[in-house]
């Protein structure tokens, strides 16, 4: 390990387990303006205006606990009146199974600041969602976090077909009769900062034409390493112009970006041919990286470093580049933010819990509403082809994730239950405690001082 590497994680492990933990909840003016108004007669009207701030402080930075999990809230009373009442904990599980209830009385004083300390009796491994409830005389709210309890430890059982790998198998045989018909051209009113840009065109799965964009740092000597993005759901990829230290290539999948004109899904793109497991779209959306990766080594030639490519993806990328790992040797380094679709069986479950979910899986869930006749049997029939927990087995590569405790689109216990069937002795996981569908900006800090461990780059 290099020692700049070492000093950082060394010096950041205080940082990087949870930056950003004190977010700071600022309620607007009159709230609960009703409960204003009827105490009104009690006190001048000026004196019951204010504002409550709460910091939620987990006993462990980025809110992933060992034992003893804990809380401590510093709330400040900016009214210039006191105020009472109770402020409540409770917890539950990712299905609202309820596991933990608990009230504190609180007396405020005008301008005040008071520290509110909870002791949460859960033990079991896994997640569970936890909020703080205010009922106090002028103001009503409720607060929610996630946190974790050794999710190092979850495990949950495979359901991989028998033909799994035999399945993917004769599929990259079928890839490889495509004629790939690589074109690459110089796109010179793009080739800014010091970069030049190439508009990639290849032809992939089906014969569809898909495309990218190349981006090369012009004063990268003799070879660079290639940083290849997959893209989120629906997500159109553009030329990368600020990384000088690798070449990246943007792919966008059939469907998505420049390379939209190779599929009409219909509609919902997740949903195109679900019922079909040969014909359902992200089998030639996983093809679709399998050739874009056929690309790169193909075109050492370009300057590029065709022994230290790394692969990255968020949201449905993340789950692109797990497969893509387990389906191609080639790929040295994944890392994945905020997978989606990771073990698709619990986050499906999960997701269900809430009818109006908008998510990508909440548009499966709500497809098979509506489709009675598509029952859990012939989804998983499909399904079990295609979920990330059944290629991560198969991910010999080094690991990076990166997760938002308070993701809905993609749980966090789905996203380690993937996470640990990967065995690489220098995989790590970063949680962002108060992040949603996405990550803390330190956390590409951290990434890139990882890559240039793992790929010995200058």
């Amino acid at each position: 390990m290099k020692l700049s590497f070492k000093i950082f994680l060394s010096f950041s492990i205080f940082l990087l387990s949870g930056y950003s933990t004190f977010a700071q909840f600022i309620l607007p003016e009159n709230f609960n303006k009703s409960k204003v108004d009827s105490i009104a007669v009690h006190h001048d009207a000026n004196e019951v205006q204010g504002d409550v701030y709460i910091n939620i402080r987990p006993g462990e930075r980025n809110a992933i606990f060992k034992t003893d999990v804990n809380y401590t809230l510093k709330v400040t009373n900016a009214y210039k009146v006191p105020q009472e009442g109770y402020i409540s904990c409770f917890v539950t599980t990712d299905e609202n199974r309820k596991v933990f209830v608990d009230s504190i009385f609180v007396k405020l004083d005008k301008n005040s600041k008071k520290s509110v300390h909870f002791k949460i009796n859960a033990s079991q491994d896994g997640f569970y969602k936890i909020g703080f409830a205010f009922h106090l005389t002028y103001y009503d709210d409720t607060v929610r976090r996630v946190f974790g309890i050794n999710p190092s430890r979850l495990n949950t059982q495979l359901h991989k077909p028998a033909d799994f790998e035999s399945f993917w198998r004769k599929t990259i045989d079928t890839l490889k009769m495509v004629a790939p018909q690589y074109k690459v051209t110089l796109e010179r009113a793009l080739s800014i900062n010091n970069k030049s840009v190439y508009l990639v065109e290849m032809h992939s799965w089906g014969n569809a034409v898909i495309r990218g964009w190349l981006s090369i740092p012009n004063d990268h000597g003799k070879r660079i390493a290639v940083k290849y993005r997959l893209p989120g759901y629906v997500v159109k990829a553009e030329p990368s112009l600020d990384d000088d230290d690798f070449a990246v290539f943007n792919i966008n999948v059939r469907g998505n970006g420049n390379s939209k004109d190779a599929i009409d899904t219909h509609g919902e793109y997740n949903l195109y041919n679900i019922e079909n497991r040969d014909q359902y779209v992200y089998r030639s959306v996983y093809m679709d990286c399998v050739r874009g990766l056929d690309f790169l080594c193909s075109h050492a030639n370009m300057g590029l470093d065709t022994t230290k490519i790394m692969v990255d993806g968020a949201s449905q990328g993340g789950s692109l580049v797990i497969a893509l790992a387990a389906l191609d040797k080639r790929v040295k380094v994944v890392t994945c933010e905020v997978p989606l679709y990771a073990d698709f069986r619990k986050a499906l479950a999960i997701t269900r819990l809430n009818p109006t979910s908008q998510t990508p899986i909440g548009m499966i869930a709500k497809y098979m509403r509506s489709h009675p006749s598509f029952t859990d049997e012939k989804l998983f029939n499909v399904w079990d082809y295609y979920d990330p927990l059944n290629f991560a087995p198969m991910v010999k590569c080094p690991v990076l994730m990166g997760i938002g405790l308070l993701d809905e689109f993609c749980p966090p216990q789905c996203s380690f239950m993937m996470f640990n069937q990967m065995k690489n002795k220098d995989n790590v996981a970063f949680a962002s405690p108060d992040k949603t569908h996405e990550v803390d900006g330190i956390y590409y800090t951290f990434q890139y001082l990882w890559f240039q461990d793992l790929l010995r780059l200058p």
